[in-house]
């Protein structure tokens, strides 16, 4: 019988397999989309669901110090810090989506897309500029 084996685990050995889990971790935070085994996008998705709630929940200095704990670089956890909290606000869980895209052309490995769901998008200076589309509406108007 199998109760109570439902763990997500890769399957090397336990120091690679979590190197490896904070490598795709730091990735993903960085890229917004990496293209992996399913297996991993399955054991990595609860990770970040996990990080950007810490984040959103917990004092800066104190999600900081967790967060650290998980990503390998500073520019990721600047980037869940300052983008990935206003980003997802609004949305408790679900934040990353796995879509298939085949099969690995030398073991036949199932491959897929692992990215981050469409959020609340963040202002920034650059939409304070007009596009060339609003100039023109405005300039047939004034006329």
């Amino acid at each position: 019988m199998r109760h109570r084996h439902s763990r997500l685990r890769l399957r090397q050995k336990p120091a690679h397999a979590r190197l490896m889990k904070r490598n795709l971790v730091t990735s993903m935070i960085l890229y917004e989309r990496v293209r992996t085994t399913k297996k991993r996008a399955e054991v990595m998705q609860p990770m970040i669901d996990k990080l950007i709630t810490v984040a959103k929940k917990h004092p800066p200095h104190l999600a900081i110090r967790s967060i650290n704990q998980v990503l390998t670089d500073k520019n990721a956890s600047r980037k869940v810090m300052e983008i990935l909290i206003k980003r997802y606000a609004d949305r408790p869980s679900g934040l990353t989506r796995i879509v298939p895209v085949g099969s690995r052309k030398g073991d036949g490995a199932e491959l897929v897309d692992f990215m981050f769901v469409e959020g609340k998008p963040v202002e920034s200076a650059k939409d304070e500029v007009p596009s060339a589309k609003e100039k023109t509406k405005v300039s047939k108007k004034s006329k």
